[in-house]
């Protein structure tokens, strides 16, 4: 295996080339964007707990997407990925607009988008692209309706698997409607995925204090949360420093059922491989969180996403020397970095008494060793008497993920002197 030094360059060139292949700047290059919102990319691939659009794809469609902004500002902008596409993709025209209610945009905010000057755009496979800005007013916490209108086939879409948010899909262009009457289509339960859209950014307005991004897997991306509710830890995070006059952007990377140290076919890139991207490629930066392991300790194959395929053994050095590679890159790039201990799971199907172990040894080392900038010990949050096991309340059922109780005990663990303004 090589040394964190060697992986730890891995990530930090993985960075500049995902910053290399942003969009080429233009007359917005003075201003300053702030990241208001972002959701991690995941390659279409069927999931065995949600249904999704992803495989499908879209024609001649309207996909509808609702985002809590982190940030406020005087104008708003988009970014979409194709970073998974295998041909390049066609946005026939996009919008906008401040969220009424389900579909609906409230009337006089809907914002027709341009890409170059243009309606519609066209973006490479494995591609990304940045909208022209529009004048729409926002405030930190506020809803915003993001709506693209595909009129030729996608094929499968690069998305983000598990939104907790409901996306709403009509028939033909209504990308411009306030109304919501055509968007009778969407995914019951409703536990949602959001579609090609990869970033929301502001700018204007009162200076903003810089993005805190959470990178983690379905703990952080916030399955267990409350289905439109917006009560996942970021997002209880976020409320807790807006009440505190201290509201910077807190920007969700999770991924569910994400690993550290391996690919899954249906839980996305190894966190070491997507840090560049989805933490170090964010606006303005300046902390990010990292809670990521559990998955790798106790989902040792890829089964779960009906791959037959064993990942390398799991050993609490492994994992804390991908943790380490996470360090050095953040500390490359000027990042202050806060490590998450692994939250406990004790009961759930996963557990053994030999992942225990290893979960433990890494939790020592996250406390004990200062490799981490602080810490935000979310393992005592959920389990005070450290029993190893997520007392009931603090959980949603299965005994690993939180519920929004649970969550909210997690955003009260970070310190918020640790965080960089």
């Amino acid at each position: 295996m090589s040394s964190p030094k060697v992986r730890a360059s891995v990530v930090a060139a993985a960075a500049a080339a995902s910053l290399a292949a942003a969009p080429p700047a233009t007359a917005e290059t003075r201003t300053t964007w702030n990241g208001a919102w972002t959701a991690a990319a995941m390659r279409p691939s069927g999931s065995p707990w949600f249904a999704t659009w992803a495989e499908q794809g879209f024609a001649d469609q309207s996909v509808r997407q609702i985002v809590r902004v982190g940030s406020g500002g005087a104008k708003v902008r988009i970014r979409l990925s194709n970073a998974y596409g295998a041909a390049p993709l066609r946005i026939t025209g996009a919008s906008v607009g401040r969220t009424a209610t389900g579909a609906a945009v409230r009337p006089g905010t809907i914002r027709p988008l341009r890409f170059d000057g243009s309606t519609s755009t066209t973006i490479p496979a494995r591609g990304r692209t940045v909208s022209d800005p529009v004048t729409l007013p926002t405030k930190a916490r506020e809803q915003l309706t993001i709506t693209l209108y595909f009129k030729g086939a996608t094929g499968p879409t690069t998305h983000h698997q598990l939104s907790m948010t409901t996306t709403y899909r009509a028939a033909g262009d209504h990308h411009r409607d306030t109304a919501g009457a055509a968007y009778t289509d969407r995914i019951e339960p409703g536990f949602g995925s959001w579609y090609y859209l990869e970033g929301v950014e502001t700018s204007g307005g009162r200076p903003q204090p810089r993005a805190v991004v959470a990178f983690g897997d379905s703990i952080t991306d916030g399955f267990g949360a409350t289905i439109d509710g917006d009560d996942r830890y970021p997002d209880a995070l976020a409320e807790r420093l807006l009440a505190a006059g201290r509201p910077h952007p807190v920007l969700n990377a999770g991924i569910g059922s994400n690993k550290l140290l391996s690919d899954s076919a249906c839980g996305g890139d190894a966190g070491v491989s997507r840090f560049a991207r989805d933490v170090l490629g964010q606006p303005r930066l300046g902390t990010a969180i990292v809670l990521i392991g559990i998955n790798d300790i106790q989902l040792p194959d890829d089964r779960m996403c009906g791959v037959d395929r064993d990942d390398p053994p799991v050993t609490a050095k492994r994992l804390i020397d991908g943790h380490r590679t996470l360090i050095s890159a953040a500390r490359a790039r000027g990042v202050k970095v806060i490590g998450g201990t692994l939250t406990p799971y004790r009961g759930s199907a996963g557990w053994t008494a030999g992942g225990e172990e290893i979960r433990r040894q890494v939790n020592h080392w996250i406390r004990t060793s200062g490799a981490y900038d602080a810490v935000a010990d979310f393992d005592r949050a959920l389990d005070p008497t450290g029993t190893g096991r997520i007392p009931d309340g603090l959980h949603m059922g299965d005994l690993i993920h939180p519920s929004p109780a649970g969550y909210e005990a997690m955003a009260d663990a970070v310190d918020l002197g640790d965080l960089r303004r």
